[in-house]
């Protein structure tokens, strides 16, 4: 007796169909899972067996062989449990029904609860492109799958619900438009009206966020990183649907993604430790999972304290952010992710905190600072566009009353200024000045005659690289975009001149 059920698989971020084959032939009893199972999925022999007999339904007492197809690629994870299952049972005459157009996805408890898995939001997307007019996922997972039109979607909450359905007996409802829930910025997100001075940080966060900028902020303790850091968010432009959709299935693969969540409309924001690992930076495992790097695609990745990351972790990025996604290879095959982020890091410009301080004397011995300054890279450096000084905060500014200005202002100039760049780009894969390669970068970023003899002076005493020359360039673009100009002049390269100070006050001392 044979049986096929429609699953599907992911590889990394790419799902594929996977044929679940059942065979039942004479013999001593034996249940056997070929296809490359990892142990996870072996071990859904188990949970078969029980949710088939806590079910009220007969196990086969026979030689059986369960085949994943394609048969070359390493399968893991329990998501095979619930078309395992159906294969069985149809291959035993208990469920008499149609499957071809059907897919099924779904971890098994023993009682016959079907549980949730990761990963579904791909895999429905992959189902509608196979051609599949169905597909059942656990009822933990309806939100993912809401999000997906052209293919019926059914949410299952246990085995028995489920065969009362397919022989028509209890229909289940497929999921709908109101199922549909989006995971939006929290009305309490920190604002920059509470930020008391900092205002040339400030201008240097909103030049970033108009142009996707990666900054470096260093000062002092308690002059306001972190706090100018964790605002960053409120003043991003709204993620498109194409954006929404590629960072919510990397949240659905990772598992990280909110339940009863459809859709990460919010641009993510992550901040590790700087204990993390260089494999929790990029991703890891037998089969890589996405890294933080990935989770905060399409939006803001967040470094405290940069030169305590261990090395490797910090020359791990450096590619990535360049690129625009993450290349992992494995014993199980290569794997890339997409990691398209705006860096932001912070540091203290010694291992006390206070060299160059004002009013407080740096403890550190002679050269610890410079010492501590260069853990950080000069490769790693170059890639970030914008470096500013953040000066402790004076009483003055502090103590005042009146408010700061708001971040909902800062957000609709940032707004005005990527619809610029979104016309500018209109029909390429740009998103944004800071992505723009170096034939784009000449071609909208020409500055006057007198901006680029301006450039020319800064690059000749300051002995920039020709990446930098280029970050000022873009820079440069992003403030014109702001003002509204339509040519790169001399207060822009200006202003963006200013934004290299660490190239000029530390690294070239």
């Amino acid at each position: 007796m044979f049986a096929s059920v429609n699953s599907i698989g992911l590889f990394g971020l790419e799902a594929y169909a996977v044929a679940v084959e059942a065979d039942l032939s004479a013999g001593l009893p034996r249940f056997d899972m070929v296809g490359l199972p990892d142990a996870a999925v072996s071990e859904s022999r188990e949970r078969v067996r029980a949710a088939i007999h806590n079910s009220g339904l007969e196990f086969p007492v026979s030689r059986i062989t369960i085949n994943l197809a394609p048969a070359d690629v390493r399968k893991e994870g329990p998501v095979y449990d619930l078309p395992v299952l159906i294969a069985l049972l149809k291959a035993t005459g208990q469920l008499k029904c149609d499957t071809d157009v059907r897919a099924f996805v779904g971890e098994l408890s023993l009682s016959g609860e079907v549980r949730h898995v990761s990963g579904v939001l791909p895999m429905v997307i992959e189902a509608r492109k196979a051609g599949l007019e169905e597909i059942y996922i656990p009822h933990a997972n309806l939100a993912e799958g809401a999000v997906v039109e052209g293919i019926r979607v059914y949410p299952v909450r246990t085995v028995e619900e489920l065969l009362k359905h397919l022989r028509g007996e209890e229909k289940i409802e497929p999921v709908t438009a109101k199922d549909y829930t989006e995971y939006t910025l929290p009305p309490d997100l920190p604002d920059f009206a509470d930020v008391k001075g900092q205002h040339e940080a400030k201008r240097a966060l909103e030049v970033a966020a108009a142009g996707g900028h990666n900054v470096m902020m260093i000062g002092p303790p308690g002059s306001g990183k972190s706090m100018l850091a964790k605002r960053i968010p409120s003043i991003l432009p709204d993620m498109t649907f194409e954006e929404a959709l590629e960072t919510t299935n990397i949240y659905s693969v990772a598992g990280a993604l909110p339940r009863d969540v459809s859709l990460m409309k919010a641009r993510p924001f992550r901040a590790p430790h700087h204990t993390v690992s260089p494999a929790g930076l990029s991703g890891g495992g037998t089969v890589p999972h996405p890294g933080e790097i990935s989770l905060a695609h399409n939006g803001v990745l967040f470094l405290d304290e940069l030169p305590e990351f261990s090395r490797t972790a910090m020359e791990i990025m450096r590619q990535p952010i360049e690129d625009g996604k993450i290349t992992i290879a494995r014993v199980a095959g290569t794997f890339s992710y997409p990691c398209s982020v705006m860096l932001v890091c912070a540091m203290n410009p010694c291992p006390c905190g206070y060299y160059g301080h004002p009013t407080r004397k740096c403890t550190c011995p002679a050269g610890t600072p410079q010492r501590y300054l260069s853990r950080v890279s000069g490769p790693l450096l170059d890639r970030l566009d914008i470096h500013i000084e953040v000066p402790p905060v004076d009483f003055d500014d502090l103590s005042k009353t009146a408010k700061e200005e708001p971040s909902a202002a800062i957000k609709a100039r940032v707004d005005k200024a990527r619809a610029v760049q979104r016309d500018r780009f209109a029909g390429t894969d740009i998103s944004c000045n800071a992505k723009m390669d170096a034939a784009m970068t000449r071609k909208y970023c020409a500055p006057t005659p007198a901006a680029a003899e301006l450039l020319k002076q800064v690059f000749e005493r300051l002995g920039l690289s020709a990446r930098a020359y280029d970050k000022i360039l873009r820079v440069a673009r992003t403030i014109a975009d702001l003002a509204g100009d339509a040519q790169v002049d001399v207060p822009h390269i200006a202003e963006a001149v200013q934004y290299r100070s660490l190239d000029r006050k530390f690294w070239k001392a």
